[in-house]
This record gives structure tokens, sequence and C-alpha cells, in this order.
């Protein structure tokens, strides 16, 4: 290696590159990356990862986010302008957003004080997802029809590398997503450029950025010369990373957003408006006279989801609009329901399928359940043990709960060959080398609270904080109420962070007449 700062063993072309000021932790995730059989090099700054880069192509290069000289951001923007280096992945470590090219499409990111085989695994992950990216590349350049499914590869992904290699042709997207969008997508793209995009009467950048958020169903390229009228006249590495930067947006911001079932109606006189001259804020108070619900006004309005959204949220907080609650329609059904309905079943089974080859049958799922006390975790199992489908573990069955264990909880039957099984993770400091290894492939984890939820949140932070830390990690905060019990002012105001994470849940045990219901809300967010 040419580079005085670089440390790459033999002369074999470096598969990954360190960039760290940390040259000890660098060399430390290099020893062990070597270990595993990969070839490395470890630079000290920017600059030097920057030649490094151009000379070697790496696959991966993993870049603490306060480089020097030249920062991460900055790094990832050039490599990725430079067509011998377009297709590298980045692994940041620290900083809460990295800005970089296309807004990090197919990138991770982990905390600054990630430990070493956290590091492992997010890099495995990446090279798994860069390994698929390069067969649909392969593909294109051989002007083939491609098909895959959407946990393979985001939306995102496939018109990166589209884009990328400059093809032509139609990408149509079939969603598994019930009842949420139940039209196909379909995008056009001439030599790499977005020139369309449509879901049934949704069109233009509206519709693309729905379709960005589709992380269930599958995808069919054909190539071939597009004759549709250019309707997304943005370059498409813009729109692509304002659509992502919304859909990020939407995602932080869920709980304070207008659900799309609920109601909406004017509550002053029109007369009374303010003189609004932005013309979204126009728009969605001309719509306002012909729609009550808040998906219908959404779907009518040219203007992305998200932004109309926000406009609704602020005219509600301005006192303009009236946001009732979701209408649903009440259930006919006989029979006791179960958690999951069909859709989210070939969800959940599409999850744990994800790289494993695709004639081999799909394990049960693994949700892991983390209690502040044994009195909560008590009141969970009460819960469970009430709903149909789910089978209690024997030990939880007799009441027989040992909170220092890690062991089998319950399983939810899913078709009879598949299931969810619940794993309760103790969360004392004895049992801390388990965490990040009971974590792997995990749907999410379940952190059973207290009604004192500070004292109880706070009892469980360490194991919180390492299970979030894992990539793709989604974690679900339940309080368990029991009979007379309040979450206090105080006590919520205190932990609003929850609630703007959209993973607070309420759950009273005493008096509840159906279980099943209380729990439906809470497994419809585990859902991938």
């Amino acid at each position: 290696m040419s580079n005085p700062g670089a440390s790459n063993p033999g002369s074999q072309r470096a598969e990954i590159l360190i960039a760290d000021g940390d040259i000890g932790r660098g060399r430390r995730v290099a020893t062990a990356l070597e270990a595993a059989g990969h070839t490395c090099a470890v630079v000290p700054h920017g600059a030097a990862a920057l030649e490094v880069a151009l000379a070697e192509r790496p696959r991966i290069v993993v870049a603490a986010a306060d480089l020097s000289l030249v920062d991460a951001g900055k790094l990832a923007e050039i490599l990725r302008a430079n067509p011998n280096t377009r297709a590298v992945r980045f692994l940041f470590l620290g900083g809460d957003s990295v800005e970089g090219l296309l807004g990090g499409i197919g990138d991770a990111r982990l905390d600054a004080m990630a430990r070493t085989d956290q590091v492992l695994e997010a890099i495995a992950a990446l090279l798994e997802r860069q390994q698929r990216v390069e067969r649909l590349d392969g593909g294109i350049a051989t002007a083939l029809e491609l098909s895959g499914t959407l946990t393979e590869l985001a939306p995102a992904e496939l018109l990166q590398t589209l884009h990328l290699r400059g093809a032509s042709g139609r990408l149509v997207f079939e969603p598994d997503e019930e009842g949420i969008m139940p039209d196909p997508g379909e995008v056009t793209l001439q030599e790499g450029e977005i020139h369309s995009a449509r879901i049934g009467p949704i069109r233009g950048e509206k519709a693309l950025f729905r379709m960005l958020a589709w992380r269930a169903g599958s995808f069919e390229f054909e190539p071939g010369a597009v004759d549709h009228e250019v309707e997304i006249k943005t370059p498409t590495r813009a729109v692509l990373a304002e659509g992502l930067r919304q859909l990020d947006e939407w995602n932080r911001l869920a709980p304070k957003l207008p659900p799309l079932a609920s109601s909406i109606s004017l509550r002053i006189d029109r007369g009374e408006l303010p003189r609004i001259v932005h013309p979204l804020t126009q728009e969605v108070l001309r719509l306002l006279e012909v729609h009550d619900r808040v998906g219908d006004l959404v779907d009518d309005c040219r203007y992305p989801d998200y932004q109309v959204l926000q406009t609704l949220h602020t005219l509600g907080e301005r006192r303009i609009v009236e946001l009732g609650r979701a209408r649903i329609a009440p259930s006919q059904a006989l029979e006791p329901v179960a958690l999951f309905n069909e859709a989210q079943c070939r969800r959940i089974r599409t999850f744990v399928q994800a790289g494993l080859a695709r004639d081999s049958a799909a394990p049960d799922a693994k949700l892991l359940v983390v209690a502040a006390s044994l009195l909560g975790l008590e009141r969970f199992a009460t819960l469970l043990k009430k709903v149909p489908g789910v089978v209690l573990a024997p030990r939880f069955e007799r009441a027989e709960i040992e909170p220092h264990h890690l062991e089998p909880l319950a399983r939810v039957e899913l078709d009879g060959e598949f299931g969810i099984d619940l794993i309760h993770l103790p969360a004392e400091g004895s049992s801390a080398p388990l965490w990040a290894f009971a974590g792997h492939r995990a749907l999410g984890t379940i952190v059973l609270l207290d009604a004192g939820v500070g004292e109880s949140a706070s009892r469980l932070a360490q194991i919180t904080e390492v299970l979030r830390k894992r990539p793709g990690a989604r974690t679900f905060h339940v309080v368990m109420l029991g009979e007379g019990e309040r979450l206090s002012p105080k006590d919520l105001g205190e932990n609003l962070a929850l609630i703007d994470e959209a993973s607070l849940f309420l759950l009273p045990v005493e008096g509840s007449k159906d279980p099943d219901a209380l729990l439906r809300s809470l497994f419809a967010r585990i859902v991938p």
C-alpha cells in the first residue's frame, strides 16, 4: 500500500476500508474482519480514505462520522459520484445523521461506541445486500427481465441501481400491504432518470414517495424504451433523497400526525379563515369542502402524503380544523379474532425467510420480551393466556416464572406450521453477554414497564440501549396497568421521547373483556 497511513497485509485488494481517527479501534475491527476472511485497510483520516478507496475500490467503507480533513458525508458523496466507486456501501460510526449522497441509500449507521461484534454483524448485512444489488446490476447490464422481493431490496435501492446503470424500462411493484396500498405501483425510467410514477390514480412524486415506504411485496423490471410523458422532472438523485427525507420525518413524527382513518372537518366559518398564501394549505382547505376523512383528502391532494398530513397537523394545532377519532367499522365476526391477519402472516414469514435459500423452510419468528418487574411479566402472561392462538410455555402457564432465566414465554400460532416464539430475556447485568446474541434476526423487543414509567425505564436502560443499537432493531414499550393504576401526567411528560418514537402502549390488565383487541394494536406494529 503506497499510503503510509494505511494498513493492508499482503498485496490483495482491500475489500473493506476502515477510516477512523481512533486507529486502535480501527485495527481491532480490521483484525476481527481478517480473522473472518476479509481483506482490510485502515486509514486515520478522510483524505487518506479517499486516496485508498480510489485505488483499491473497496466493497465496504467503515467511516467514523467525525473524520478529519474530509468528513464522512463528503467522502461518501465523492465516492458515489465516481463511476469506479459508486457501488461502495458505507457503515457510519457515530453521528445522528450523516449527510451523504442519495440520503445514504443502502448504508448503515451504528453508535460510535458500538462493540466489534456489532460492527462485524452490520458489515455482514451490508455485504449480503450488496451481493443482491450486484446480481440485479448484472441482470440490468444484460437487459434481462428481473424480479424479486422487497425484503431483499427496498424500492430506493432498486431505483438507485437502475439510475446508476442508466437503465431504461418499467419497474412494477406488487405490494403486500393489505388495506393500505391495494394497487400495484409503476415507475418508468429512461437512461437512468425517473420519468413517471403511478399507483392507480395517484401520479408523479406523490406516488413515488409512497412506493419508497413499501417494505413487503415483490418487484419486476421490464427493460426497454418508454414512451410515457415526463411527469417527474427533478433529477433522480435529488428526488430519491427528498423522498427518503420525508419518509424519515414521517416515521419520526408518526404519533403526532393524524391517522388516515380519522374524520376531519373545518371548525371555523370560511369567512374567518386567515389569508393563506401557501398553495398546499389552500388546496387542503379547498378539499375540506368535499372530504370528511383524512385518507380521502390525502389521496385527492396532489402534494406528497407527508406534506399533507403535516399541514393537517398544523391546522389542527391552530384550531382551524377538527380531527376526530378514527372510524373503524364494528367487527361482524362471531369467532375470536387472531392477533394477525393473513397478509400480516405472509409479511412475517417473508421477513424470516430473507437471506435463506428460497426452497428452505422458514424457521419460526422470534420476538423478545424484557420486563422491568416480575409483576409486569406475570400481567403480560395473563393477557396472552386469554388470546386465541397463543400457547404459554409450561412454566409460565403454571405461574412458575423465573425472571432471571432466558426461556420461552409463549408461542403465537400463525398457520399451524409457522409461528412466533416469544422469548423472555433477563435484564440483569449478569445476562448482558446474551443480549446482543438474542436480538439477532428478532422481529423486535417488547419492553414491559410498570405504572411508574420513568423508574422502570431507568432499570431497563442498559439492556434497551444494547438491543436498540443492533441494525434494524425495533423496540416497543408497553406499560402494564393493574386495576386502578394510571399513568401520571408528570410521568408521561417526563417520558415523551417514547411517544415521539411511536413505541408506547398502555395495556390495562384487570377488567379487560377483549384482551386480544388490546394486543392486536401492539402486534400490528411489530409486523415488519
